[in-house]
């Protein structure tokens, strides 16, 4: 009797161990896709939303009007704060990176996600096309359309296809739930 007492609580013991182990492994996961993101948020979206339009432009403005400017502001704040929330999603719920190099481990289907495929991309644009509008410059507008032709080809050819790989089924409900490039109405899965 005192023997099946002591293995099932060993094994009671190993039950609970290995869940905090998972916990923790979770932890360490999220702590990696954190400072992964933080990372790539620099690299990506800071080199082509900040340092190309500085680039460009040397963030010298040609005095467009007023009410033109505070519509730039409003698509740069709105555009950092999609960009910001998107990548936190990556991290909380895919328990990964928007880097290809480090993908998420479960598909992002959440937030923002839920009306449209691509929010990130559209963000950037917004932060760009922002910049051009409080700046009055029409280079970032062409610099705009250049990146979306190479986001939307990079997407199209890499993206979809490495994500129809790894998520599957999953992924091809989403494709055919969720517009890409045209915000829905009302999220996916609402009534």
């Amino acid at each position: 009797m005192f023997t099946r007492a002591r293995e099932y609580h060993n094994s009671t013991d190993s039950c609970v161990g290995d869940v905090g182990r998972a916990t923790q492994n979770a932890r360490v996961t999220r702590v990696r896709a954190a400072v992964g993101s933080a990372l790539f948020l620099v690299l990506a979206p800071g080199v082509v939303a900040g340092l190309v339009p500085w680039l460009l432009t040397g963030w010298d403005a040609t005095g467009p009007p007023a009410w033109i400017r505070a519509v730039g502001w409003i698509a740069i704040g709105a555009g950092s704060a999609v960009l910001l929330d998107a990548f936190a999603r990556f991290v909380v719920h895919g328990r990964g990176t928007p880097a290809p190099v480090a993908p998420t481990e479960k598909l992002v289907v959440v937030g923002l996600y839920r009306y449209v495929r691509n929010p990130m991309y559209l963000a950037v644009a917004a932060v760009i096309l922002g910049q051009a509008a409080v700046l009055g410059r029409w280079v970032l507008v062409g610099y705009a359309l250049a990146f979306g032709a190479t986001v939307w080809s990079f997407v199209h050819w890499y993206e979809e296809p490495a994500l129809r790989r790894q998520f599957g089924s999953e992924y091809e409900e989403y494709l055919r739930i969720v517009p890409g490039w045209w915000p829905r109405r009302r999220p996916a899965g609402s009534t």
